[in-house]
């Protein structure tokens, strides 16, 4: 590879394709790049970031694109460009190393690297001239090819208390499994790191935290304690009727640059989406509220409207800026407002906080927080949706923001979760087709043989799958799983598991995010703390409880057990950053397996399915079977059968079920009055 000029043209990541026309010389990651910089013994410079990352855009416009910062870069280093949605894994890896060096991580995420890939200093982003408290971006590449040149002792120390450092992360703080006891201690415990004014946790800047307000939520329906399921609610009313959420297009932004969910850094993930949508059908399932259902229905339109690709995959993000503006895509003068709507101007500026001076930066962002964090009455609210819709329309004819439309194993692998959650709770098969069909996009496409690729786009797959991309296989195949009953998907989550066991387990206990097989990291991390996504620790170990309650094969419990035992030692400091691990430990101990048993496809058995779903059942394991059907033998309902013919349902916790169910009405009232317990 020649590496005197910029090799990014025929790389398939948006992210990447951004940069290719930078006088920087930057090479995509690859063992042949690394190889090459051991010839040549020079540092790295390696930029990691994303298509949608806001500062990216402004370091590169700043930096990589200006001739005399890029001959800097070119003399003194070797220079990759890395989309962390690509390797997720490399990125970890470096974000952990500079959290050891004591700074805050982010993206831009600027290492510099000896030729071997081992990173000795780095930070996120530098301005090119020395402002906001930094040094300018020209100084850094000299001081620190001058410190790599000249103090190479000083270099191998830091690279040295790195890298032992990043070995012990991983290694093990071995504790018991948690208890139900200690599960709603910690529970309970989160609540002091919450904003009950504001919601969400306290101060700026606000992220969503899907799996943190999941496992508040758990221990409020629980213990029955109103303040957990309050501060749940009010994070999510603040959520949706704030700015950080689209009032026009639908979907939420990735996160909120203020303490009162106005202003969001205007950027659209996938992921966060996914993860709200099954936050929401959650809560509504306890307290059907009207804003959440309206929520999970824009959000999904917004979804299916602009993000997907042909043949059914979900795609990645969507950029904060157009027009080189952060925002600009998204907000609206008063003016505009005026000319736009009319004589219903008024109406829709009083709630949607629309005003002269604007409510951020000369502009409106539109909002409903000030109006009032419920919907208001059917006319009105027919009303106002009649001039989004205008709105909307006038929307479309502004210069879009950048789409980032690769599609990634687990975001979709997320996404399916969702929509099949969602589907189940709102009645709309629709949902539940798209699905399916993304599912079988990710099988068909993203699979080559037994393994999964990470990365599609333009016709191109690439990058080895992650534990990520398997665990949440796994979860949406367990999902599709209990939804129709069909044992593929049962059969798939078993397989996919086994390759797990292979590809990725600690012999310690605990799964590295990358194979075994993964040659171009200096180590393999072991995610444990749940961050905008959750770990890949905690979803596999919650798929290994559910998979236990549906085969009571014993080797799943022992799995779970011994992956939630390898970081038991860490959850009395940090379990508010381990929710994940925490609800995989509730599953466990605290399953309720449900069998329906229906002879074919009748009202009968879709209005209990139904009901079923319409339950909270968080810690549920749903077998569906037909009339004569074995289950497994460690399954308590084994041995069971349908009742003179009909649709049966069997309700089972810990050992015991419960009398056969055969009536609709009848199954309602038995899933409602299940104990506390096993909500």
């Amino acid at each position: 590879m020649e590496l005197a000029r910029n090799n990014l043209g025929s790389e398939t990541s948006p992210y990447l394709v951004q940069h290719r026309d930078n006088p920087v010389h930057w090479q995509p990651w690859s063992t042949e790049v690394l190889a090459k910089a051991k010839e040549l013994n020079k540092p790295i410079l390696l930029s990691v970031g994303y298509a949608a990352c806001h500062w990216c855009h402004v370091m590169a416009h700043e930096s990589f694109e200006d001739e005399g910062i890029a001959a800097l870069m070119n003399d003194l280093f070797i220079n990759i460009k890395l989309d962390r949605e690509e390797r997720p894994d490399l990125d970890a890896l470096y974000q952990n190393a500079l959290a050891l060096l004591g700074q805050q991580g982010g993206w831009p995420l600027t290492m510099f690297l000896t030729p071997d890939g081992e990173p000795f200093w780095g930070g996120t982003y530098f301005p090119k001239e020395a402002r906001y408290g930094r040094p300018g971006f020209g100084d850094v590449l000299k001081t620190v090819a001058k410190i790599y040149t000249e103090k190479p002792d000083d270099v191998r120390h830091n690279v040295s208390q790195i890298s032992n450092a990043l070995i012990k992360m991983n290694s093990a703080a071995v504790g018991a499994v948690p208890s139900l006891e200690m599960i709603d201690r910690c529970g309970h415990g989160c609540l002091q790191i919450m904003d009950g004014e504001n919601g969400g946790t306290s101060g700026a800047p606000k992220f969503p935290q899907p799996s943190l307000l999941s496992y508040i939520w758990r221990t409020g329906v629980r213990t029955d304690d109103d303040g957990l399921k309050r501060i749940v609610k009010h994070s999510l009313n603040r959520m949706c009727q704030g700015g950080i959420y689209d009032h026009l297009g639908g979907g939420f932004a990735r996160y909120a640059v203020d303490d009162q969910w106005l202003v969001p850094h205007f950027e659209k993930m996938l992921y966060d989406n996914a993860q709200l949508i099954d936050l929401l059908c959650d809560v509504w399932r306890v307290d059907p509220n009207p804003l959440y259902a309206k929520r999970v229905e824009e959000t999904i339109g917004w979804i299916l409207r602009e993000m997907r690709i042909p043949g059914g995959a979900f795609t990645a993000s969507l950029d904060a800026d157009s027009e080189g503006v952060e925002g600009k895509f998204y907000v609206w003068s008063e003016d505009e407002i005026d000319q736009i709507l009319g004589a219903d101007a008024d109406l829709f500026k009083k709630f949607y906080d629309v005003s002269k001076g604007g409510n951020w930066e000369g502009h409106n962002i539109l909002n409903r927080t000030a109006s009032g964090l419920e919907l208001t009455d059917a006319a009105t609210e027919e009303k106002l949706a009649e001039l989004r819709a205008k709105l909307l329309t006038e929307r479309a004819k502004r210069i879009r923001p950048g789409w980032d439309d690769k599609a990634l194993t687990d975001w979709n692998a997320m996404t399916i979760a969702a929509f099949a959650e969602a589907a189940m709770t709102f009645h709309r098969a629709d949902w539940l087709d798209y699905a399916k069909l993304a599912y079988g996009f990710v099988i068909n496409t993203l699979m080559k043989g037994d393994r999964f690729l990470h990365s599609y786009r333009d016709g191109r797959v690439q990058h080895a799958g992650m534990l990520e991309d398997y665990a949440h296989m796994i979860r949406a195949a367990l999902r599709l799983y209990e939804c129709f009953g069909e044992d593929a998907y049962l059969n798939e989550a078993i397989r996919w598991s086994a390759a797990v066991e292979t590809l990725f387990a600690d012999a310690k206990g605990g799964y590295f995010q990358s194979a075994s097989d993964a040659s171009d990291l200096v180590v393999r991390q072991k995610p444990f703390m749940d961050n905008a996504v959750p770990s890949g620790n905690a979803i596999m170990a919650q798929n290994l409880a559910k998979l236990y309650a549906l085969t009571g094969d014993a080797q799943y419990r022992d799995q779970a057990e011994i992956t939630l035992a390898a970081f038991g030692g860490r959850i009395s400091e940090q379990f508010p950053n381990m929710p994940g691990l925490m609800m995989a430990a509730e599953m466990l101990q605290n399953p309720v397996q449900i069998v329906l048993i229906a002879k074919e496809r009748s009202q009968t058995y879709l209005d209990m399915r139904r009901a079923i779903f319409g339950a909270y059942l968080p810690n549920r394991a749903i077998t569906i079977l037909s009339d004569g059907d074995p289950l497994p033998d460690g399954h308590p309902a084994q041995g069971k059968t349908a009742i003179d013919g009909k649709e049966t349902a069997y309700i089972c916790q810990g050992p015991v079920c419960s009398a056969p169910v055969t009536g609709v009405e009848e199954l309602t009232e038995m899933l409602a009055d299940l104990p506390a317990t096993a909500a």
